[in-house]
């Protein structure tokens, strides 16, 4: 396998790329014919205007750093922002406002902060050599939610966009997104049952009789890691995942569909099922989230238990051993402890002691630091072990759920790295079809990936997914919530296709 040249490194909601690309549309729009677009309001403007209770509403959940986290205390901007009034992972007092704490003594879940997310991020503020910018995220999906006369509860109050008066339609689940994706499904569960509630209300004010005569069911769309806590939510409700053994093998998982009862159809959109190589780098190198602003360190990283459950299977290949004298390489599963000990990797690395003490100024020397960081890479791997299983045991859809899957096939993805011993790093081995960030081959969560030593290939899809239908975009990573055909098919699915949100005495 050749590597190709290395290009600029990804983060997952590429600020960077995004204004490159931005500036290169505006240059280029003189110079070439524009593409014909679907006029979407002719498309749907009557299915839009269609009083309800004849349709479901929406919740838009955003993927890993899609949400504004804010410090409680202070009102400082944790993450959305790059100004100077947001966080300086620099200064140790405000890196411990991003980072999780870390404690021998307590579980993932117990490891509690003041910090809490504040909204999806509609759109990311930069300030640039004093100069405001604004970068679009989910305002994308959310205006295409409006031009399908979905009212947000949140922007459209507030007079962000302008949705109407009829439809209190569409929802925003955010989410404290460093914390592990179990919990957060957990919280999904009970954002339904409330907003189910908040919305049958409405609906007897509406068209009269009591709030329990509207059987209220949801559509969901999810981008990105927010389409991993709907597929656990839909699978398992609010249950913990399978126990991980001490020999690191874990108790067969066994799929409930709990969280499926109010909700038609799950969305995904670039949702990595198999994991991405991308989190592996965040992980032992830190990231730059925007340019000329401080990088995050990998200690600050590893304290996140959701970017470990977003790392590639090790059953597909995608991270190799450097190649022995023979050239060959072995696959190494990145879920186990040994992999980033023996490279001292994340919070392994004894370079990162600098960033330790700032995370943990009540332990006095290195040794008592590196024991409580191992502890909780430790801790965090198998709760990634845990959340990956129950997310790949196969299991058919139950009757009335639907799901579909948006996801990127033309851009070139990193998808298979060999690890350097010698320079610790990761040299990109093979580059496969993507979307910049989630190769094609882990959203769909294809099983042919890494097996063809061990199966014949099939040209059939192989994954343990029951996916009612596939979509494949060609844009990246974020690019794909911009995309008229995400539009355009997305309010297909929304406004024609029969659903069950009807009152009960019809």
């Amino acid at each position: 396998m050749q590597a190709r040249p290395d290009r600029c490194r990804r983060c997952f909601l590429s600020v960077t790329e995004s204004l490159a690309a931005g500036l290169f549309l505006l240059l280029a729009a003189g110079c070439h014919r524009p593409l014909t677009m679907p006029d979407l309001g002719n498309l749907y403007d009557r299915a839009a205007q269609h009083p309800y209770p004849d349709r479901n509403p929406v919740i838009v959940i955003p993927g890993i750093l899609g949400s504004r986290l804010v410090h409680e205390p202070d009102g400082q901007i944790v993450w959305g922002a790059f100004t100077p009034a947001a966080v300086d992972p620099r200064r140790a007092d405000e890196a411990r406002k991003l980072a999780l704490p870390m404690r021998l003594d307590a579980t993932l879940a117990e490891l509690t902060d003041e910090t809490r997310h504040d909204g999806a991020l509609d759109r990311i503020e930069i300030e640039y050599a004093k100069i405001p910018l604004k970068l679009d995220a989910y305002a994308n999906i959310l205006g295409t939610l409006g031009a399908g006369g979905y009212r947000d509860s949140a922007l459209g109050h507030a007079g962000a966009i302008d949705y109407g008066t009829d439809h209190y339609s569409c929802f925003q689940f955010a989410y404290d997104w460093r914390r592990d994706n179990v919990e957060n499904a957990g919280r999904l569960k009970t954002f339904i049952e409330e907003k189910r509630v908040e919305v049958q209300g409405k609906h007897a004010e509406r068209f009269g009789g009591q709030p329990g005569d509207y059987d209220v069911r949801f559509d969901i769309v999810a981008h990105s890691m927010g389409g991993l806590i709907t597929r656990y939510m839909l699978r398992y409700g609010d249950a913990e995942p399978p126990e991980v053994f001490p020999d690191g093998t874990v108790a067969e998982p066994v799929v409930t569909w709990a969280g499926a009862e109010f909700v038609d159809q799950a969305i995904l959109v670039g949702t990595p099922n198999a994991g991405s190589v991308a989190s592996l780098r965040q992980l032992y190198q830190g990231a730059e989230f925007a340019p000329l602003f401080p990088s995050y360190p990998a200690a600050l990283l590893g304290t996140m238990p959701s970017v470990y459950q977003l790392l590639p299977r090790g059953r597909h290949g995608a991270v190799l051993d450097a190649a022995d004298e023979q050239g060959r390489r072995k696959p190494v599963d990145p879920l186990d402890i040994s992999f980033w000990q023996q490279r001292q990797w994340g919070l392994a690395d004894p370079k990162q002691d600098r960033v330790l003490q700032m995370l943990l100024p009540d332990a006095d020397n290195p040794t008592e630091r590196r024991i409580i960081a191992l502890d909780h890479l430790s801790k965090s791997l198998a709760r990634a072990k845990a959340f990956q299983t129950a997310l790949d045991a196969p299991a058919k859809l139950p009757p009335g759920l639907n799901l579909y899957l948006f996801a990127g096939d033309a851009e070139s993805t990193e998808a298979i790295v060999e690890t350097d011993r010698d320079a610790g790093t990761l040299v990109p081995i093979q580059y496969v079809p993507g979307d910049g960030t989630v190769p094609r081959s882990s959203a769909v969560l294809d099983e042919r990936t890494g097996s063809a030593d061990a199966d014949p290939w099939s040209p059939r899809l192989r994954t343990p997914i029951d996916w009612t239908h596939i979509m494949f975009l060609h844009d990246d990573h974020l690019g794909l919530t911009m995309s008229t055909t995400f539009s355009d098919n997305v309010l297909f699915l929304l406004l024609e296709k029969p659903n069950r949100s009807k009152p009960a005495s019809d």
